[in-house]
């Protein structure tokens, strides 16, 4: 680890915590812990203002505006997998807090000399098996069949009969145990039925999502110190679920029931059914969501208030990152603020970062990191 990663993100936490005082004993101190060994612990306002950074700094969120908010939960002397698989348990729990749902970051041991950290290798904390069928078609999220072939080789088992929204075991790895499956409690498991406020058949569908979306393989990084397990969440915008996890043709595609159901001439691609069907389906989320109680966003709301982060941000004196293939909407894009702009694409720090075994091991279910 360089002292220069340590230096920018110190020196960063107290320009703006100047209740903290001056940078120079902090840095004198951690100078000598990282010759010493190797890397350096953050003191519990360093980590929270480092988690608080990191999300604001993600150039792929849209909602920003609340980085301030997110409580932290400081898990650092946890490491052992089923610890971890528990803590990720209450994360769960707490982020719902009765549907008002809190954003919320849960972080594990960090990577030491010498000593891995663990991994959790799901993308999300609450994602849907897909199975594949005999004709070649998958019951549930196509996204999830190669790690769902290979838990299920690993000794999980699936539901007597299994449906399209069955419930992924979590993995946790640590260097000590390799991978370990465990079966999420349903009290854990907060999920919504979808229905539609017209359409009394969409109902009919058996469509549900979960609550609270617990991006969970993403590598926590401040000052130099690394953080693989560090599960974060904030709440859904509705297109995350209704243009993108449902409608997608490579995940349920259910954009050509829908259309069916609703009796649209869908054998011409211009009278726009695919436009039509998606802004029902989405309707059918917003609804059923705010029926439960259960926060989530629409995409104009959040985009207005994303340029209001923009603005604060810019009064504040920092740049704010932007991915605009992610800031944009799948839905309307170009009906909201957020589309007609340019943004500043730099990677700061800190930040969280998908790294590529991350990704392979929350699609394919390994191979293993130890």
């Amino acid at each position: 680890m360089e002292f220069a990663e340590a230096e920018d993100f110190l020196r960063l936490f107290h320009a703006e915590h100047p209740e903290a005082g001056p940078p120079g004993p902090r840095l004198d101190t951690v100078r000598a812990e990282l010759d010493r060994s190797g890397t350096y612990r953050h003191t519990p306002a360093e980590l929270v203002f480092g988690a608080r950074a990191a999300w604001r700094n993600n150039a792929r969120c849209i909602g920003r505006l609340y980085w301030q908010s997110l409580q932290v939960r400081d898990l650092r002397s946890v490491s052992a997998a089923g610890e971890v698989a528990g803590h990720c348990f209450d994360h769960l729990r707490v982020a719902f807090n009765g549907g008002r749902i809190r954003p919320l970051i849960s972080v594990f041991a960090p990577e030491l000399p010498g000593r891995p950290a663990p991994r959790i290798w799901n993308e999300q904390l609450i994602r849907y098996a897909g199975y594949e069928q005999s004709d070649g078609h998958v019951l549930g999220d196509p996204r999830y069949r190669a790690f769902t072939s290979e838990v299920v080789r690993r000794g999980w088992r699936p539901p007597e009969q299994p449906g399209a929204f069955d419930v992924l075991p979590l993995v946790v790895e640590t260097v000590e145990e390799g991978p370990r499956l465990f079966e999420l409690p349903a009290a854990a498991v907060q999920e919504v039925a979808l229905e539609h406020p017209e359409l009394e058949w969409f109902a009919e569908l058996g469509m549900r999502w979960h609550a609270v979306p617990v991006i969970s393989n993403n590598r926590l990084e401040i000052g130099g110190v690394s953080y693989p397990a560090a599960p974060f969440n904030g709440w859904y915008m509705g297109t995350e679920i209704g243009a993108r996890n449902l409608a997608d043709n490579d995940r349920y595609a259910v954009v050509p029931e829908v259309a069916k159901r609703m009796g649209l001439d869908t054998s011409d691609e211009a009278t726009l059914w695919r436009d039509r069907a998606l802004v029902e389906l989405n309707r059918a989320v917003l609804h059923s969501y705010r029926q439960n109680g259960v926060s989530i966003t629409d995409h104009h709301t959040e985009s207005r208030r994303f340029l209001i982060h923009l603005e604060r941000e810019q009064r504040a004196g920092r740049r704010c990152p932007a991915d605009w293939s992610w800031i944009v909407p799948p839905l309307s894009g170009a009906q909201t603020p957020v589309f007609h702009r340019y943004y500043d694409t730099d990677v700061q720090r800190p930040n969280f970062f998908t790294d590529a075994d991350a990704g392979r091991r929350a699609l394919l279910g390994g191979p293993p990191t130890f």
